[in-house]
């Protein structure tokens, strides 16, 4: 469905465009493999699981990031995954019945951020929503919905985008377009870190964000028209749900779906998102404004 309905987007779309006739050369071009196969933040420990629900229950706010506090040589999300993993070594992870009650101040202090930042409060609100879930269907424990899920990626998402605080979707043109990629990644990140096996990882899309679709338009695979690329570089937000913002993951989901199918070795969705979200941290790619956009999907 994901797939189905980010082609129908990029057909449709009136602000981006894929470049067809660049994917085969482009996918020729990348890496075999991430440059980095494991998720970046190594928690091989009996707390793996509860680390990655909560980081990726809380992998948002890039719209925010330029407005963080950032540790030296870190980005947003770098800063908030090593504050998480401090706190888990410090103190190990959050109880499920901790996480129902969190407030912003608390995780003000473990992100080192200002208590009224906006973010911190979303932040709160995401952590509740999975503290309740896991209270009100898993008697508490983090491993109950991969234990549910088996060996099924995908059975994974369809359970996490059930919950408000993975939940991802827009509306576009009367139809409803699923993106899920905070559920999508949670499900990517538990395998990596091999606290999960899934057999159908190849099902996963690449994970909607901002980033991805700004390294695709600054090598040429997408084209963005020039007074959406002139908004992007003034650094204006993009509102979540306009069509814009919606045309912008959605081409990209599905540009990245013709690169897959274009790929002289195999390889799935999820690993060139990973590639491509690498290449993102060069310092091309980081001197040029990408699409910032101030919610909770990415």
């Amino acid at each position: 469905e994901i797939r189905s309905r980010c082609a129908q987007v990029a057909a449709a779309a009136r602000h981006v465009r894929i470049d067809v006739d660049a994917i085969p050369a482009y996918s020729a071009s990348l890496p075999v493999s991430p440059a980095d196969a494991a998720p970046s933040s190594s928690t091989a420990s009996p707390d793996a699981t509860a680390f990655w629900l909560t980081l990726d229950a809380i992998n948002f706010g890039s719209g925010w990031f330029p407005t963080l506090r950032k540790r030296p040589g870190h980005s947003g999300y770098r800063t908030i995954e090593a504050s998480l993993r401090d706190r888990f070594e410090r103190a190990g992870p959050w109880t499920a019945g901790e996480l129902a009650v969190l407030k912003a101040g608390e995780l003000a202090t473990t992100f080192g951020q200002d208590p009224h930042h906006e973010l911190m409060a979303s932040f709160a609100s995401s952590l509740n929503d999975l503290g309740e879930r896991l209270l009100g269907g898993y008697d508490g424990a983090f491993e109950g919905p991969l234990a549910q899920a088996g060996d099924s990626a995908v059975a994974l998402v369809q359970t996490l985008s059930g919950w408000r605080c993975f939940a991802d979707a827009s509306r576009y043109e009367g139809r409803t377009i699923p993106f899920l990629k905070r559920a999508q990644i949670a499900a990517a990140d538990l395998h990596r870190a091999g606290v999960a096996r899934f057999a159908d990882l190849a099902r996963l899309t690449m994970f909607a964000d901002n980033l991805v679709p700004h390294v695709l338009r600054l090598d040429r695979v997408l084209e963005l028209d020039a007074a959406l690329v002139a908004r992007i570089e003034r650094g204006q937000l993009i509102a979540h749900g306009s069509p814009e913002e919606v045309e912008i993951r959605a081409c990209a989901v599905y540009a990245v779906e013709l690169l897959v199918a274009a790929s002289p070795v195999p390889r799935t969705a999820a690993e060139l998102d990973q590639i491509l979200w690498q290449r993102g941290a060069l310092p091309r790619y980081k001197a040029v404004p990408r699409p910032r956009c101030r919610c909770t999907a990415y």
